[in-house]
């Protein structure tokens, strides 16, 4: 039979990268953790893991294992709290990107207040690049984030899927200017790299006017008639119009909002988080736009 002590240790090394950083998250000593991971390997008959630099990277069959490993753990972590009947309290540290923060919150956070009076909810608002290191060190028990398929970012459970639309100011036509002004957000932005590759398969002339990690910023630009930008479908605003493949904008890939869960300290009042946070995206409904 599998260790489950064994594979939450198993599950804190993939998600750190290190047995040093998981020895801390799972409250062991290093050459604990160490051989707890000889025996699992023995048991299992594959290595699973290999050294690379300072670094632990998982081989194909630690990456086969990681699925499981997490599904025992969790399933382990609902049985024992389906017969608690203890008021959950506790502290939940949760991340989000600022855009999300203001869309999203107010009900996740209402909802769950009004179930969990006990509980307390720490928000951190960052960009998803940053949450996503911050879950890898254990520095955040969840997050929402936007999601796309990279290394290193594989314990993603997306829950909700919608339209990356051309926005622009309903009052203005900065959409036939040229070169084509842009509000976007920084560098690593899923969405600014999706709208200036977008713009380069079209050969069209634009320039960044203004760039900023705040969403709120960057939807002041559009509203003001300075530039063109993008958004999910839920962040549309009152004011802003649609540009579409008629208009000659060409077609986005769609924006993932996916959750992230730490789980080097996994708890029921983190597991109640996060039920409100998918019920929540669930029942999301679009605002309308001017046009």
């Amino acid at each position: 039979m599998l260790d489950l002590d064994q594979l939450r240790t198993f599950v804190a090394i993939a998600e750190s990268g290190s047995f040093t950083r998981a020895a801390d998250n799972v409250h062991k000593t290093q050459s604990a953790v160490s051989m707890q991971m000889r025996r699992l390997e023995e048991r299992i008959g594959k290595p699973l893991f290999v050294r690379v630099g300072r670094q632990s990277r998982l081989t194909e069959h630690g990456e086969r294992l990681l699925h499981y490993a997490r599904r025992l753990v969790q399933l382990n972590d609902e049985t024992l709290a389906a017969f608690d009947d203890t008021e959950l309290a506790g502290l939940v540290r949760l991340g989000t990107p600022d855009d999300y923060a203001d869309r999203f919150l107010p009900e996740i956070l209402a909802r769950f207040s009004r179930s969990n009076p006990k509980a307390e909810v720490s928000v951190v608002c960052a960009p998803t690049p940053n949450l996503a290191d911050m879950i890898a060190e254990g520095e955040l028990d969840v997050a929402i984030i936007t999601h796309v398929q990279k290394k290193g970012r594989k314990n993603v459970d997306v829950v909700r899927r919608e339209p990356l639309l051309w926005v622009v100011s309903a009052r203005h036509a900065v959409e036939n200017e040229s070169p084509l002004p842009l509000a976007l957000g920084r560098a690593t932005c899923d969405w600014r790299k999706a709208a200036i590759n977008a713009l380069g398969d079209q050969m069209r002339e634009h320039r960044l006017l203004y760039s900023s990690w705040n969403s709120t910023a960057v939807g002041a630009a559009v509203l003001a008639g300075l530039a063109i930008s993008v958004l999910p479908e839920s962040a549309l605003r009152s004011g802003m119009r649609v540009l579409t493949e008629a208009d000659g904008f060409p077609r986005l890939p769609e924006c993932e909002i996916g959750i992230m869960r730490s789980w080097h300290n996994s708890s029921r009042v983190t597991d109640a988080l996060v039920e409100h946070i998918v019920s929540s995206l669930d029942n999301l409904s679009v605002p309308q736009a001017a046009e």
